[in-house]
């Protein structure tokens, strides 16, 4: 058979490229939620818990920092207001997500209900530095399965490895922490905007002398309120993106 007899390859159809380059957007964020997510099947374990308690977790709280703070609650019998209380705190800073995430990309309405529930901070992470003209709903629905993928996943492994671990082991807490400080220096180098992250910084170490018991609401009300200062003094300046 001649080269110009076989068979010609169809091209990708609009729906199958954009799931490639959301696939290719998360693997990067994916790969370092992986041991993190083993990270917590084998705390969950190591607190008390079965393994299958693992996916339990990243499937109905699933967000990554309260499921960590959610296996010391539970396993202290902590009231369900105090425990609601927390949940709402935490992640409260999702509420600032939804304001530029790309949420009307996405036609159907269980889309959007999904996009609502998956929206974490490494999602909200990877399509904060993309173009939002370029994020098609298949698109940003591919990085929130792929992101969740890699979280329960790895959990139920962390958990079955962590039920044959002895118990008492410390230190894999760091792994949270460490994952958000990788997302903030590369949202840091996608944007090139020093000033937030230093904002961000000064923030955080005025809520910890302040306020150490509520660090993370009170360093997020400062900065918020720090960003809304430089945009209005941006606006009135006529400098930067208004």
């Amino acid at each position: 058979m001649t080269l110009d007899r076989l068979p010609a390859v169809p091209p990708l159809s609009p729906t199958r490229d954009e799931i490639r380059k959301g696939v290719a957007d998360a693997v990067p964020v994916a790969i370092g939620m992986v041991p993190l997510g083993i990270a917590f099947g084998v705390l969950i374990t190591q607190a008390g818990f079965a393994w299958w308690w693992a996916p339990v977790f990243s499937i109905v709280i699933y967000a990554g920092s309260m499921e960590f703070l959610a296996i010391g609650m539970l396993a202290a019998v902590t009231p369900l207001y105090s425990l609601a209380a927390a949940t709402f705190l935490v992640n409260f800073r999702h509420v600032f997500y939804g304001l530029s995430f790309p949420i009307e990309s996405i036609r159907s309405r269980l889309g959007k209900a999904y996009a609502v529930y998956s929206l974490t901070d490494e999602v909200y992470a990877i399509t904060a530095t993309k173009p939002r003209s370029e994020m098609t709903g298949a698109r940003t629905l591919t990085i929130a399965v792929v992101c969740q993928l890699s979280w329960v996943l790895p959990g139920v492994v962390g958990g079955l490895i962590g039920a044959a671990l002895p118990p008492g082991l410390d230190g894999l807490q760091f792994a949270l922490t460490a994952l958000f400080a990788v997302l903030a220096v590369d949202a840091w180098r996608a944007s090139g905007d020093l000033p937030s992250p230093v904002l961000g910084l000064i923030c955080g170490l005025i809520a910890l002398v302040v306020a150490p018991e509520q660090m993370l609401l009170v360093g997020l009300c400062l900065f918020v309120a720090a960003l809304l200062v430089r945009f209005a003094v941006q606006s009135r300046t006529g400098r930067g993106d208004a």
